[in-house]
C-alpha cells in the first residue's frame, strides 16, 4: 500500500526463464555431460532387443547384409547392372537408409517410449535424445562388417576422398540430435505426426536412389539432365546419402551435395533450438 500511496511503481515478479533459449542450451549441455547415463541406457536397449537369442546383435548385421544382397540381385538383374558395381552401391544404400530412417521413426517415439523414466528420473530431456542417437551408431557399428566385406569381395578404387565419409557421419549425427528433438516432442503432443512419419519414410524410401541409380533415368538427346533427375535432386535424403556413399565407392562427390545437407543441419538445428526453448518444460506432462 505505501508504495501505490507514494506513487512508486511496484517492482515485477520475476518470470520463469523454462522458456528462454539459454535453458535450452544448458539441457543440451548437461545432458552431453551426462553421457554415462545414456550411454549405459542405450547399450542395455541393444542388450534388450536381442536377449537370449544365438547371435545376439549380430542379427543386425545379418538382417542387413541379406536385405541389402538379395536386394541388390534382383534390381542389379533386372536393370542389367554389373553387379561388382550394383551390389556394393545397394548395400552402402541400404546401411545409410537404415541409420537416416532409425534415427526419424525412433526419434519420433523417444519420449512417448520413456514415459516412466521422464516422469521418475529428474534428468534434462536430451538425455533421451542422446541415447537414441547412441543407439542408432551401435548398430551402425555392427553394419561396418558388411562394409569391409564388401571391400574384400569387390574392392573400389579408393582414394583419400574416402576419408570425407568421417564428416559425413558427423553431420548425420548432428541431424539425429535435431530430429529426436522436433520430431520426438511435438509427436508427444500430437501423436499422429509419428503415423504420418512412418507413411512418409516409406514414400522417400522409394524416391531415393537406394535400390535405383540416378544414371538409369538417363538424360535428354542433348546430353542435359532430364527432368526426372532435377526432380530426385529436389529429396535432401538424395544428398544426404551421396555425401557417405560417395566416398566409399571411390566417387568424387559435388560440393553442393555438401552444402544442402549442411544448409538443412542448419535450418533443422534452429528448429530444434526453437521447439526446445518454447515445449522442453512441457515434455513431462505430454507424455
Amino acid at each position: 500500500m505505501s508504495s501505490v500511496v507514494s506513487g512508486e511503481v511496484p517492482p515485477a515478479p520475476a518470470s520463469s526463464d523454462s522458456r528462454t533459449l539459454r535453458r535450452a542450451l544448458r539441457d543440451l549441455d548437461v545432458g552431453l555431460r551426462t553421457s554415462e547415463l545414456w550411454l549405459h541406457l542405450g547399450w542395455q536397449d541393444i542388450k534388450q532387443r536381442y536377449r537370449r537369442s544365438v547371435l545376439g546383435p549380430l542379427w543386425i548385421t545379418v538382417a542387413t547384409g541379406v536385405t541389402a544382397v538379395a536386394m541388390g540381385l534382383l534390381y542389379g538383374e533386372l536393370f542389367g547392372m554389373d553387379i561388382k558395381v550394383f551390389l556394393p552401391y545397394v548395400a552402402l544404400g541400404f546401411i545409410f537408409w537404415n541409420f537416416i530412417q532409425s534415427s526419424i521413426l525412433e526419434g519420433a517415439e523417444v519420449f512417448a517410449k520413456n514415459e516412466g523414466l521422464i516422469k521418475q528420473i529428474p534428468a534434462p530431456v536430451s538425455v533421451h535424445v542422446y541415447r537414441v542417437v547412441w543407439r542408432q551408431l551401435i548398430i551402425f557399428a555392427h553394419n561396418v562388417v558388411i562394409i569391409v566385406l564388401l571391400f574384400v569381395i569387390f574392392p573400389p578404387p579408393l582414394h583419400w576422398s574416402v576419408f570425407l565419409v568421417i564428416p559425413a557421419i558427423g553431420l548425420y549425427v548432428l541431424n539425429s540430435v535435431w530430429v529426436a528433438i522436433v520430431f520426438g516432442i511435438l509427436s508427444t503432443r500430437f501423436r499422429d505426426i509419428g503415423q504420418l512419419l512412418t507413411t512418409v519414410v516409406q514414400l522417400v524410401f522409394f524416391m531415393t536412389p537406394i535400390i535405383w541409380t540416378t544414371q538409369s533415368l538417363g538424360k535428354t538427346s542433348g546430353g542435359q539432365e532430364s527432368s526426372r533427375l532435377k526432380l530426385v535432386e529436389l529429396n535432401p535424403m538424395y544428398h544426404y546419402l551421396d555425401i557417405a556413399r560417395g566416398p566409399l565407392l571411390g566417387q568424387s562427390v559435388a560440393f553442393y551435395h555438401w552444402a544442402i545437407v549442411i544448409g538443412c543441419t542448419v535450418l533443422g538445428w534452429v528448429m530444434a533450438l526453437i521447439v526446445m526453448r518454447n515445449y522442453r518444460a512441457r515434455v513431462a506432462y505430454w507424455v
